[in-house]
C-alpha cells in the first residue's frame, strides 16, 4: 500500500480524471514561432481532449492507457495576446500566450549563477521587458524517469526586476539580446543544478559501456555502500522523502509560497546514501530533461564541465561525453516531439573561463586540466554540425569558482545565436584558427572570423603565444600580426614544430588575441601531443584558497562593439 500511495504522490494524475498539463503550460507561456508546438498532459483514458487556439486551429487527442495524450499545436509568426483553450471534462484556458523565439539554457551552477549575484545587476534593477519571459523551476533529480517535476510553483513569468534578479545571468543576457535585436517575444527556459557531472545529464542507456562513467559510477556506489554500513539505506530514504513531499504539497495546498523571508517552498531532494543522489548517472536527466522534453525549442545553450575538468584525463574523455549528449538531446528532441523540433537544432556551449593564479609558464601542463577541458570544447564546436562555444578566457576569477562576470558570456551565445541560427550579417565569434605552416624558422598560425582585423587586448605585443620544436619543451613567442595571421618565432626555438595559445587555467591576465569587434580567440594547439602520462599519477587540479576580505572584481576586456 506505501509504495501504491507513494506513485499517488509522484504521479497524481493517476488518481484525477481532470484534464491537467504539466507546469511548463502556464499563462504567460511562449511558443516556438512557425511550426509545430507539443502540447500534452494527462486525463481519463476514455476522454476527449480539445485544444483550441485563438488563431482558429483547433485539435483533439484521445488518452492512452497511462492517461497521457498529446497534440501539435503550428503556429503562426511571432506575436502577443494569445489564448489556449484545452477542454475535457473541465477546462483550462491559457492567457497571455507569446509566439517568438524558445531556447532552452541548462547546466551546472555557473548557468544557473543569477544575474541579481553578477555584475552590473544595478543596470537591470528597472527592467520591464513583458515579451521576454522566463520558465524557471527548482532543482530535481531522480532514480527512474519522470512524467512531471513536482515543484508546484514553476510557471512562465514575464520579465521584470525580481524575475530578471532571480534568472540565470548567462541566460537572462542571452535572451534580453535576442530579444531586443530580434524584436520577438523570447522564452528561456532555464534547467540548472549544481555541482552536476556530464555523467547525470544523459540516460544511462547511451553511457552504460563507457569505462569512465563506469567508474564514476563505481565510486559512487562504494560511497553508498559505506553509507549503508553506518545505517543509511534506500528504503529509509525514499520513506523520508515521501514525509516531506507530502508536508511540502500540504503547504502549497494552503497557499503558502515562501520557506523564509528570501527563499521559496522547493519540493524535497534526497542526497543520501549517494545512489539516489545528484552525481550518479542519468538522475539529472531523468528529472531535469525527460518532464520537458518535448517542448518546442529553437535551440539550447550549455554551460557545464568544471565538475568534468578535476583532471586532464578526465577533462579530454569530455570531448567524447559532449558528443554523446548532444546527439543524444537531438534525436530523442526530435522523435518525442512527432518531428517538430530539428534534429539538428543549434547547441551553444560555454568554454570554461579562467580560474586559479594567473598563468606564468609558456604552456602550463596536466596540473591544468580546465585548458585541456577548453580544447575538447573546441574539438566538439569544430566537429559537430550546428554547434559554437562562447570563449570565456577573460572571464573567470581567480580564487572563485563562481565568478559574477556572466554578462560576456550571455551576450556571446547571443552573437553566436544571431550569426549562425538567426542568419544576420555579423561578426559572431573572435578568431579561429584555419591553418598553420612552418617556414623560416617561424609558424605562421592564419585565423578565419577576423572581422575588421587581428588586435591585441590592449597597448603592446600579444604574449599569451607558445612555441616548441622536436624536444617538446615550450618556450614565450614573439607574435607578430599580419593580416590574418599570427607569426611566431623565438631565438630558443630555432627550428619550431608546434604552437599553442593561452594554454593554462587562468591565462586572462595576458595580452590576448580578439578581432577588432571585441571577440576573443580561443586557446588552442597545433599540436597531437598526449596531455599526460597514462602511466603517470592523475593530478587533481587545485581550489585557491580564499584569502580574508577576498572580493571579486571584474577584468578590463576589449568593449564587445555591434
Amino acid at each position: 500500500m506505501r509504495v501504491f500511495f507513494f506513485c499517488l504522490l509522484l504521479f497524481p494524475w493517476f488518481c484525477t480524471a481532470k484534464v491537467r498539463l504539466p507546469a511548463i503550460f502556464s499563462d504567460n507561456l511562449v511558443f516556438q514561432q512557425l511550426g509545430g508546438n507539443p502540447i500534452w498532459g494527462w486525463a481519463d483514458s476514455k476522454e476527449k481532449v480539445t485544444v483550441k487556439t485563438s488563431w482558429d486551429e483547433t485539435y483533439s487527442a484521445t488518452p492512452g492507457q497511462n492517461g497521457r495524450w498529446m497534440v501539435t499545436v503550428y503556429t503562426p509568426k511571432a506575436g502577443t495576446g494569445h489564448e489556449i483553450t484545452i477542454q475535457g471534462s473541465n477546462e483550462i484556458v491559457l492567457k497571455n500566450v507569446a509566439i517568438g523565439e524558445v531556447w532552452l539554457c541548462a547546466g551546472q551552477s555557473n548557468m544557473g549563477w543569477s544575474m541579481g549575484n553578477s555584475f552590473e545587476a544595478e543596470k537591470e534593477d528597472k527592467v520591464d521587458l513583458p515579451h521576454f519571459r522566463i520558465f524557471r523551476s527548482a532543482r530535481e533529480h531522480w532514480h527512474e524517469p519522470l512524467q512531471e517535476n513536482r515543484d508546484r510553483l514553476a510557471r512562465w513569468k514575464p520579465c521584470d526586476p525580481k524575475s530578471a534578479a532571480e534568472t540565470s545571468a548567462v541566460a537572462y543576457y542571452f535572451g534580453n539580446k535576442l530579444h531586443q535585436t530580434l524584436g520577438v517575444p523570447v522564452g528561456i527556459i532555464q534547467r540548472a543544478y549544481a555541482g552536476t557531472p556530464i555523467e547525470g545529464w544523459m540516460p544511462w542507456s547511451i553511457q552504460k559501456d563507457d569505462p569512465r562513467t563506469l567508474a564514476h559510477k563505481h565510486a559512487v556506489d562504494q560511497g553508498s555502500k559505506r553509507m549503508i554500513a553506518r545505517g543509511a539505506s534506500k528504503e529509509k530514504a525514499l520513506a523520508a522523502y515521501e514525509t516531506e513531499l507530502t508536508e511540502y504539497n500540504a503547504k502549497i495546498d494552503r497557499g503558502e509560497t515562501m520557506k523564509n523571508q528570501f527563499r521559496p517552498l522547493s519540493p524535497p531532494i534526497i542526497t543520501r546514501p549517494p545512489e539516489l543522489g545528484h552525481q550518479y548517472p542519468a538522475h539529472i536527466y531523468n528529472a531535469m530533461i525527460v518532464p520537458i522534453r518535448p517542448y518546442a525549442i529553437r535551440g539550447m545553450v550549455w554551460y557545464q564541465g568544471e565538475r568534468n575538468a578535476k583532471n586532464a584525463p578526465q577533462a579530454e574523455h569530455y570531448a567524447t561525453q559532449l558528443k554523446q549528449m548532444i546527439g543524444h538531446y537531438r534525436s530523442t528532441w526530435h522523435g518525442a516531439s512527432w518531428g517538430a523540433v530539428n534534429d539538428g537544432f543549434p547547441f551553444y556551449f560555454t568554454q570554461l573561463p579562467s580560474w586559479n593564479p594567473p598563468q606564468t609558464k609558456p604552456v602550463e601542463g596536466p596540473e591544468s586540466p580546465w585548458a585541456v577541458s577548453r580544447e575538447s570544447m573546441r574539438k566538439v564546436s569544430l566537429e559537430l554540425y550546428n554547434t559554437g562555444m562562447a570563449v570565456t578566457i577573460d572571464t573567470g576569477d581567480a580564487v572563485a569558482l563562481h565568478p559574477k562576470n556572466k554578462k560576456p558570456i550571455g551576450l556571446r551565445h547571443a552573437y553566436l545565436a544571431l550569426g549562425k541560427t538567426y542568419g544576420l550579417p555579423i561578426v559572431h565569434e573572435g578568431p579561429v584558427l584555419s591553418g598553420y605552416a612552418v617556414k623560416d624558422g617561424k609558424i605562421v598560425v592564419r585565423f578565419n572570423s577576423i572581422g575588421s582585423g587581428l588586435v591585441p587586448a590592449r597597448k603592446g605585443k600579444l604574449d599569451a603565444f607558445a612555441i616548441a620544436g622536436k624536444d617538446r619543451v615550450w618556450h614565450w613567442a614573439e607574435a607578430k600580426i599580419e593580416k590574418d595571421s599570427i607569426v611566431l618565432s623565438s631565438y630558443r626555438v630555432k627550428s619550431p614544430v608546434a604552437a599553442r595559445y593561452a594554454w593554462a587555467m587562468n591565462p586572462s591576465q595576458r595580452n590576448l588575441l580578439y578581432n577588432m569587434e571585441g571577440f576573443p580567440a580561443s586557446p588552442f594547439r597545433t599540436d597531437d601531443w598526449p596531455f599526460y602520462d597514462p602511466n603517470a599519477e592523475t593530478i587533481d587540479v587545485n581550489k585557491p584558497p580564499k584569502p580574508n576580505g577576498y572580493e571579486s572584481k571584474d577584468w578590463a576586456r576589449p568593449v564587445m562593439t555591434q
